[in-house]
């Protein structure tokens, strides 16, 4: 029985992956770089992407996923704050780098929101 296409990490795997950083956009025409993108341009599954970032001896390639990572975050922000892509999907994915979208409300001085409730009790007659 076999279990599927053996792994085959090797230097071409090292170099698809740096020309996929490089060109992401204008030879694979993604907008922003992402994992499941070097997938699709180096033939390989999500699962077996990640083995290979986990095992020693490939250091070289658990960086540039990171390197992938930060230039999503770079392009998504960038290109975000120039209003090239639609705010709310930017917003969203912007997510996954740590960025949220709150709001922190405080009374005076920083210290503590006073509610000030009144209740009214009318008559109705």
């Amino acid at each position: 029985m076999t279990t599927g296409r053996p792994s085959s990490y090797s230097q071409e795997i090292l170099d698809l992956t740096e020309t996929y950083l490089a060109e992401y956009d204008t030879r694979y025409d993604h907008a922003i770089p992402s994992v499941a993108g070097l997938c699709e341009a180096i033939g390989r599954a999500r699962s077996t992407i990640y083995k290979w970032s986990g095992e020693e001896g490939k250091e070289e390639f658990s960086d540039m996923l990171d390197r992938i990572n930060e230039k999503q975050e770079v392009v998504l922000f960038s290109q975000g704050l120039r209003g090239n892509f639609n705010a709310a999907l930017a917003k969203l994915a912007l997510t996954k780098h740590g960025y949220s979208d709150r709001q922190e409300l405080s009374g005076t001085e920083g210290g503590a929101i006073e509610v000030d409730t009144k209740w009214t009790i009318e008559v109705i007659e």
